[in-house]
């Protein structure tokens, strides 16, 4: 009897236990936004698109050695911008601060802080065999039936010269914005933006200037890039990851290869990275992550809706189910990636050292301090040194997601592309917002074009390309976001 009684109490709590979860799973549904219909905006399309294509021709290419930037190309290319958009910089007050342009559109309310919208058109290099392994030469700016093809078709000269045209437009209407706002072109964003940004910001502090939002190149429009959700998905960076490269150094008696000791500083280095790869640093789903997936399991199927909307039981699968994707992976916690390694330099002498070098990007939760501990205990092997090689950069503050900038971008965004999803997210590279940011209280990180995986691959990558139809409707993105933001 005791048996029975104890029984049917463990299977009413199970059920009880049951019914919270799944009640809990159907009522993660996602909130109803009202979408306007959209206006229709008569672009002179074939004329932005040409200059898209006009933009990439110009190598406007970083090199971590500012001695050897071609600066007259850069110069050019700025010359240029001013002849194409003349009534652009006939209507704004003009600044160069090196190569890098800042643009000012007043407003007629002196009392609201002004925005800023902001990307870079520096370019990382092309191999040296680019022509025969791109399907069109990288720097043509070729225009075919779908696409615009070339380096900075996606990152950055799309964003630039979509806010121009942007601007142009408004200008040809005779909009006048009520909030003044700022546009700046930085020069060198792919080092670091130091003389391009960093002046800018600085700048802007020096004249008293306090930003109420920036919006600088980010993250996209996915498409069938996050599992499990078919709707396209605009993740609005509200934060970027911080830096740190650290030195992490095997010591051993080196000697010739012909009389080798049991232990050698490579196997100490080995053994030391493989610590590493095999023990990442504990991530966890909280803050921008947890805001990001909230939004998105709201459109997953019901058996993903069940894991996520019952965290305080599921947290630790959906944890390690994140930490197998390492696009999701890098979204809850501090990577760790070696990517250099030396030793001896011929192939009969054992090295006395044995060298790796190991890049972290940090998480908000994180930083250089805590990582440099991280690493030392869990190596634990005194014939290992951990050296920084540099200070490292923290990563940003995190924006605040439930204010009228964001909302701008995010309604702005569902105007033009109709029933998608909108989620705060974090930027796993870096971009100028890190210096942006100082001069303002949020700082969002968002390119309005759609983009799908195979699309993302040509970031930094092989067929850099941009539909022209995703191109215009990120133009019209932006029209929306000045009308909206300049309110």
């Amino acid at each position: 009897m005791q048996a029975k009684r104890l029984f049917s109490y463990f299977l009413a709590a199970f059920m009880f236990l049951i019914s919270v979860i799944l009640i809990r799973a159907y009522l993660h549904q996602p909130d109803v936004y009202e979408i306007k219909a959209e206006r229709a905006l008569l672009l002179d399309e074939p004329k932005a698109i040409e200059n898209l294509s006009r933009s990439i021709q110009f190598k406007t290419i970083s090199h971590p050695d500012y001695e050897k930037f071609d600066y007259e190309e850069f110069q050019r290319f700025l010359s240029w911008l001013e002849t194409e958009y003349f009534q652009v910089f006939k209507n704004l007050e003009k600044k160069y601060l090196g190569k890098t342009l800042l643009l000012k559109w007043q407003g007629e309310a002196t009392d609201l802080k002004p925005i800023l919208l902001t990307g870079h058109y520096d370019v990382v290099p092309v191999r040296a065999d680019a022509d025969s392994v791109w399907q069109e030469s990288p720097f043509s700016g070729k225009i075919d039936a779908d696409y615009v093809w070339g380096r900075g078709a996606l990152d950055d000269k799309s964003g630039v010269i979509a806010i121009l045209e942007a601007v142009d437009y408004l200008l040809t209407q005779d909009f006048t914005p009520n909030r003044t706002i700022y546009l700046s072109f930085g020069h060198d964003e792919e080092i670091g933006g130091r003389r391009g940004a960093g002046k800018v910001a600085q700048f802007l502090i020096d004249q008293g200037v306090e930003l109420e939002w920036t919006l600088d190149e980010g993250s996209f429009l996915l498409k069938d890039i996050i599992p499990g959700v078919d709707k396209p998905v605009a993740v609005i960076n509200v934060a970027e990851k911080g830096s740190l490269t650290v030195e992490v150094i095997g010591k051993a008696a080196g000697g010739h290869s012909s009389m080798p000791s049991s232990n050698s500083s490579v196997g100490y280095l080995a053994e030391a990275l493989l610590k590493l790869e095999e023990n990442p640093i504990p991530g966890k789903l909280e803050g921008i992550s947890l805001g990001l997936f909230d939004e998105v399991s709201k459109q997953m199927p019901f058996q993903y809706k069940i894991l996520f909307a019952n965290l305080w039981l599921f947290e630790p699968v959906i944890n390690s189910f994140l930490s197998n994707s390492p696009t999701m992976n890098a979204v809850i916690r501090t990577t760790t990636a070696p990517t250099m390694l030396s030793a001896s330099s011929r192939i009969n002498v054992l090295a006395s050292e044995a060298k790796g070098t190991v890049n972290f990007r940090l998480h908000p939760r994180d930083n250089p301090e805590t990582i440099i501990n991280f690493v030392n205990d869990l190596i634990g092997n005194e014939n290992i040194e951990v050296k920084k090689l540099s200070a490292g950069t923290l990563a940003s503050s995190v924006s605040d997601w439930d204010t009228d900038g964001y909302r701008v971008i995010s309604n702005s965004v569902r105007e033009v592309y109709g029933d998608i999803i909108v989620a705060p997210g974090l930027m796993v590279g870096g971009s100028d917002s890190k210096h942006y940011g100082k001069a303002a209280k949020n700082s969002y990180r968002f390119n309005p074009f759609p983009l799908s995986a195979t699309e993302l691959s040509g970031l930094h990558g092989i067929d850099e390309r941009i539909k022209k139809e995703d191109f215009l409707n990120g133009i019209r993105s932006y029209i929306r976001i000045i009308q909206s933001g300049a309110i």
